[in-house]
């Protein structure tokens, strides 16, 4: 939680913010929106605090390139209890969480925004879920993106080496996007930090410290920029079937 205010963090930060006007935001069809939400919990030795935060970010960013979208600013501090036992992790309620959500969406409804797509970074965001579900019939539409078939997808795609059930925290995907999009925010250890924990059934009621001692479940060793570029491209791809389906007729940009 580095206080530093380097140049390369605010050209990290810039790029990862939409710096829209008003006159830019008024310009796109009132159609849809999307909302990165994230985390602030650990990754291991090797990734900020605010990973789930910047891959949000980033997908979210390379979506609104490929499609008309209003591109929202994201939701930093979301579910990471079972990640509580190492410093610098921060969480809120799902109860906050959601009440969050459902305030943007409604803001979003009365300023003529009919459809929200919730960019989720942090797999422990499980109220996300019933934020959609519920949004039927309240006068915004809303969906969870990606989904299980998208992340599928898209390690196919890119060449991930590692099974998405193994692939849970700081593994090869999360490192592999960083090491592309933001290299600049992966420290050096990611090559030697590789842990599996494939049984994990309790891991909701015993937290991250009973599988983890690193706070790593995946295989960073194997990530790489070039699988990081074919899994945001797979992502911005799947993102077209989301948009057709709740927003018609707002194709790509």
């Amino acid at each position: 939680m580095s206080g530093s205010g380097t140049s390369e963090t605010a050209g990290t930060a810039a790029g990862l913010l939409p710096l829209t006007t008003t006159e830019d935001a008024g310009a796109l069809p009132a159609g849809a929106a999307v909302l990165p939400i994230g985390s602030f919990e650990q990754h291991g030795a090797f990734l900020p605090l605010v990973t789930d935060t910047v891959i949000a970010c980033t997908i979210a960013r390379e979506v609104a390139a490929a499609y008309p979208v209003h591109h929202l600013p994201p939701v930093t501090v979301s579910c990471s209890h079972e990640h509580a036992a190492w410093p610098g992790t921060v969480s809120i309620s799902a109860a906050t969480l959601y009440a969050v959500v459902r305030d943007i969406a409604e803001s979003l409804r009365r300023s003529g925004v009919g459809t929200l797509i919730l960019v989720n970074g942090h797999g422990g965001n499980y109220v996300l879920r019933n934020v959609v579900q519920e949004s039927a019939g309240d006068g915004i539409r809303m969906a969870l993106f990606p989904g299980p078939a998208d992340w599928d997808a898209a390690r196919i795609r890119a060449g991930v080496r590692t099974p998405s059930h193994s692939d849970m925290h700081a593994g090869e995907v999360e490192t592999s996007i960083l090491l592309h999009a933001h290299p600049e925010l992966v420290r050096p250890g990611y090559e030697t930090s590789d842990c599996l924990a494939d049984d994990r059934k309790h891991l909701l009621s015993l937290g991250m410290p009973a599988y983890s001692e690193s706070g790593v479940i995946g295989r960073p060793s194997l990530a790489s920029a070039g699988k990081g570029r074919e899994l945001l491209a797979g992502l911005v791809e799947s993102f077209g079937e989301y948009l057709a389906l709740l927003a018609p007729g707002e194709g790509a940009s």
